[in-house]
């Protein structure tokens, strides 16, 4: 008999109007659409008890109960998936993570991911602190969030690397559009981070159960209503530049979890990269700075706002 999870969305006040599909999306975002919408059409997703039509309008304080088998694979397997690599030696590797790619397999998201990528590329040279779903994985971006991710590929490369995560001398720097004009050129947002009192898929600024979270950023350029600025992380919480910066009332543009309807820009994901990345080299203890371009889906919507 196959044993399945249960977790509980309840919707608040924002997610009034949306179709079901939509919605679950929103608390789900390691998941696809689609399947998500296997799960309403096969009847995991219940509302009072009763299955959930796929036309469903979402209306605030509505409980979802989604119930989602556990993953049938022990382990993720290679998968020949083209990669852009951007650095690469026997200890680390860092990638150019394309924009709708899961970091590492989850329920919802068992393959094509970047872990079933690296396995193929790397021929299984990958740290095993992370376990056999995450092998090499030191940190993560979200699976909308483009930008620049790094690996480890032995045990100690791991070590060092999550040492200095924790040290915060790791740079990561990203660039976002956000809603509105931010007036001040430069600033810093040091709010506490945890999850959501309702809806443990979604995080945001809390007193409760909370992490100190802290992220700097400054405007690159200002187009009429909206703001292209650089993030640079001081902690690295869960959707921490997205919670951060809703939270000063400018939401990352195309966010489909903390932004709202005149932030969504008809976009199906937020519009954040991580472009750069600095580390001290795990083996040599140089440091390694790398940079990548801003990639086509993000120089189109500057292009389209005027910037």
């Amino acid at each position: 008999m196959m044993i399945k999870m249960t977790i509980i969305c309840e919707a608040i006040e924002a997610d009034n109007g949306l179709r079901i599909d939509v919605y679950l999306t929103r608390c789900r975002d390691d998941m696809s659409r689609s399947a998500l919408a296997h799960l309403i059409e096969s009847g995991g997703v219940t509302l009072n008890g009763k299955p959930v039509r796929k036309n469903h309008r979402v209306s605030a304080g509505e409980r979802f109960v989604i119930e989602l088998p556990e993953p049938t694979v022990s382990e993720a397997v290679p998968q020949d998936i083209p990669l852009d690599v951007v650095f690469e030696d026997g200890d680390v590797i860092v990638v150019n993570k394309p924009r709708g790619m899961v970091t590492h397999p989850a329920t919802g998201n068992l393959d094509g991911t970047l872990v079933n990528a690296l396995l193929a590329h790397c021929a299984g040279s990958l740290s095993g602190i992370g376990g056999v779903l995450r092998p090499g994985i030191v940190h993560r971006l979200d699976k909308d969030t483009s930008g620049l991710i790094i690996a480890a590929k032995n045990d100690m490369a791991h070590a060092s690397l999550a040492a200095q995560i924790k040290a915060r001398t790791v740079l990561r720097q990203y660039e976002a559009v956000v809603f509105g004009n931010i007036r001040q050129d430069d600033g810093t947002v040091d709010a506490p981070i945890g999850r959501h009192r309702t809806d443990r898929k979604r995080m945001a600024v809390t007193d409760m159960a909370s992490r100190p979270a802290v992220t700097h950023y400054r405007v690159l350029a200002r187009a009429p209503g909206w703001t292209h600025v650089q993030c640079t992380l001081q902690t690295g919480r869960t959707h921490q530049i997205r919670v951060h910066m809703a939270h000063i009332g400018h939401p990352v543009a195309g966010d489909p979890v903390y932004g709202h309807k005149k932030s969504q820009l008809s976009l199906d994901s937020q519009c954040l990269h991580a472009r750069r990345l600095a580390f001290d080299h795990p083996a040599s203890g140089e440091r390694v700075e790398l940079e990548t371009e801003l990639p086509p889906y993000f120089m189109e919507i500057l292009k389209r706002l005027g910037f």
